[in-house]
């Protein structure tokens, strides 16, 4: 086990989003939540199943989303976000874990971007990522 086994912390954690054909961190991220891998189940009981029990077998998988919150600074990789959600555009991305722990990589697209502005607080913001297609997590060296 890494580190010995210990607890390791995701402070360090880094989403990258492609920005003219390079992979660039995400400014300020104080939450990186997703992936959220499912798969469908397919009934396939017939009228030859034994034991009056229902069969399954598993159907199609879906990759879910990515949600993100950070503190709003309006910089080219905050600003990006907003690009996409305009375009449409399906882009590669990343989540690198700290200490070298490991990432997944996968395409997506935004599909939603907010702006929070309390008057006792920071202004933050959010966006969701809809993943498209199979992601690849891989372990650390």
């Amino acid at each position: 086990m890494k580190n010995g086994g210990k607890q390791m912390f995701a402070q360090g954690t880094v989403l990258s989003i492609t920005i003219s054909n390079v992979l660039t961190p995400v400014a300020s991220l104080t939450g990186i939540n997703g992936l959220d891998i499912s798969a469908d189940e397919v009934d396939t009981t017939t009228h030859d199943s034994v034991d009056g029990y229902r069969e399954f077998e598993q159907g199609l998988k879906d990759a879910g989303s990515v949600d993100l919150d950070g503190i709003l600074s309006l910089v080219a990789s905050q600003l990006a976000l907003k690009t996409l959600l305009d375009s449409g555009d399906v882009v590669a991305m990343t989540i690198t874990f700290p200490n070298d722990l490991g990432s997944w990589a996968f395409n997506g697209f935004i599909t939603a971007l907010s702006t929070e502005a309390p008057i006792d607080d920071k202004v933050a913001f959010s966006a969701s990522i809809k993943v498209s297609g199979k992601p690849t997590l891989s372990a650390g060296s």
